[in-house]
């Protein structure tokens, strides 16, 4: 018998394994209009509840407003010319071309003929994987883009003698250390007790982590760096607050609370109980506000201020949260002689984090400038990605990273920033440096020094343009979503400018876009960068004149 809305409301659930829909399921099984694909794909009642649940959920939340097959709420368009890098040491530039990207897509069509399981697993994975700012297609004509018509209402950019490229993906940097760039060059365990320690402890004043962190960010978007993964403080509520400035700014990052419980100064340090219920308590809350652009991340600091039980435990909770792990490794001498007092029972440094259970396909290990051959293969076999830092292994005199070695033993490399050790936010002086680092190689082993494999084979700058887009996704185990311009990616781009009025480098008639991509690369900075997009969505604009950021972030102050 039919039911007034308000008694359907009331009714009770269907009991579990049942496929007779309640009262309250017929009422919620036309949540979506009986013109809906979903209703009537031939999915028994028990998936048609699932799914008007999902669609239901969806239509609360404001994340979906309509329901019909093959319908998004708007689209975007770009027109001109796109550089990218699908490989290490190939560029390619795609002239005079249009980039279709889906905002806020709904139901997607199938032609497969599928049968009722598939059906409903076909349509529960659509309406419960956001797939906002997802590339739709890459063509030459107009007349080649697929569902033209739905595609007539788009935004249109014209980037016209603009280009577009994929954004940059730091994979290693300090948000609490922006506050002290720039100062001090001195080697790295001096540098920590000089200026580290000290500063990330201002950060458990909240008032003065929501003025700092926001700035961070800013700095790092500006810079057209769309992917961030950021080492924050001990502090939790304080780490906490780093998420809300990067949620605020609209970047992609894997953020994480540091954990240390020994080797530290008395005012910055944990014990282990607490930095493993903290650690938990900031992985659950940042999951809780499943926002899918950022992503909590294990961060023991170092082997020598976390003890065996603090690491071990940070090992499980990685494989509990199924999450990624980030720390330091081999970064220098000095540093590597104390981790093997300190863990006389184990092979090397690496064999540290690899019997702590912390060295897995989803682990960003930063600098690794001296390792033995041992140690990258067993990187290597536990599929664990490198950031190589090189600004800030010239800054500390850490030394330099064998980059193309890591590379020639199949181990993944990014590239990062790891501010405050180095100097820059931007990537673009990231790619600079690990070109020049591989250039003093080269220079060492025609001095006579040719122990370091590869010395011989200096980075290009197609290679180190990969490493700091790409090849970074790949490290952080994103290369599925971002990091390139293909079909069925997210959108994570910036618009660049040679001719912007006050840019650093001049363009002449004769330059190809090779030519003036390169300018950009060795010439570049963040005058050039006109607009940041992530997911699609414009989180930077300066086409105006002037910079414009999403309102939070333009504030300053984040409550």
């Amino acid at each position: 018998p039919e039911m007034s809305t308000a008694e359907a409301k009331q009714a009770p659930g269907a009991k579990m394994g049942s496929d007779q829909p309640t009262m309250r399921e017929r009422y919620y099984s036309n949540v979506c209009g009986p013109e809906c694909v979903c209703y009537h794909a031939g999915l028994p009642p028990s998936a048609r509840r699932e799914m008007s649940r999902a669609l239901r959920k969806d239509r609360e939340v404001g994340n979906v407003t309509g329901y019909k097959m093959d319908h998004f709420e708007k689209g975007l368009i770009f027109k001109g010319t796109f550089i990218h890098s699908k490989k290490l040491g190939e560029l390619e530039v795609i002239s005079d071309a249009i980039m279709g990207v889906r905002i806020r897509a709904q139901h997607h069509g199938t032609d497969k003929e599928l049968g009722p399981v598939e059906k409903y697993k076909f349509w529960k994975n659509i309406v419960t994987t956001p797939n906002t700012g997802v590339i739709s297609f890459i063509v030459k004509h107009e007349s080649d883009i697929p569902d033209l018509m739905l595609w007539k209402e788009a935004t249109t950019v014209h980037l016209g003698e603009r280009f577009l490229i994929p954004g940059f993906v730091d994979t290693h940097t300090h948000a609490p250390q922006y506050r002290f760039v720039g100062c001090g060059r001195i080697p790295l365990l001096q540098w920590l007790e000089t200026y580290t320690f000290p500063t990330e402890d201002k950060f458990k004043n909240l008032n003065f982590s929501k003025t700092a962190y926001p700035k961070a960010v800013q700095r790092h978007v500006q810079a057209g760096t769309t992917t961030c993964c950021y080492f924050a403080t001990i502090n939790t509520p304080a780490s906490l607050v780093l998420c809300d400035a990067v949620q605020a700014a609209g970047q992609r990052a894997c953020v994480g609370k540091v954990c240390m419980d020994r080797n530290s100064p008395k005012f910055y340090c944990e014990t282990t109980q607490e930095s493993l219920q903290d650690s938990e308590l900031f992985l659950k809350e940042v999951l809780s506000r499943d926002n899918h652009l950022i992503t909590p991340i294990i961060t023991p600091r170092f082997v020598p201020s976390c003890s065996s039980e603090l690491m071990a435990g940070l090992g499980k909770q990685a494989v509990s949260y199924d999450l990624p792990i980030q720390s330091h490794l081999a970064e220098n001498k000095k540093e590597i002689e104390w981790v093997g007092s300190l863990h006389p029972d184990c092979s090397s440094y690496t064999d540290v984090y690899d019997k702590h259970g912390l060295l897995t396909h989803k682990t960003v290990m930063a600098h690794c400038i001296h390792l033995s051959d041992e140690e990258i293969t067993t990187l290597k076999a536990r599929q664990c990605g490198v950031s190589h830092c090189p600004n800030s292994n010239f800054s500390l005199y850490s030394g330099i990273c064998p980059t193309r070695k890591l590379l020639n033993k199949g181990v993944k490399v990014g590239l990062g920033t790891d501010v405050a050790g180095g100097t820059s936010v931007s990537m673009l002086d990231a790619m600079r440096q690990a070109i020049n680092a591989s250039a003093a190689l080269k220079f060492r082993g025609e001095d006579g020094d040719t122990t370091v494999e590869g010395w011989d084979q200096p980075l290009s700058y197609q290679e180190a343009f990969y490493l700091a887009t790409l090849g970074g996704a790949d490290v952080m185990g994103m290369a599925h979503t971002i990091g390139s311009f293909e079909v069925g990616k997210e959108l994570d781009a910036v618009v660049v400018d040679a001719f912007v009025a006050d840019s650093p480098f001049d363009v002449y008639e004769d330059d190809t876009w090779e030519d003036i991509f390169q300018k950009f690369l060795f010439c570049g900075d963040d005058r050039n960068i006109m607009q940041v997009y992530v997911t699609g969505d414009l989180i930077l604009d300066r086409t105006g004149g002037s910079l414009k950021l999403k309102p939070h972030l333009q504030a300053n102050n984040l409550t």
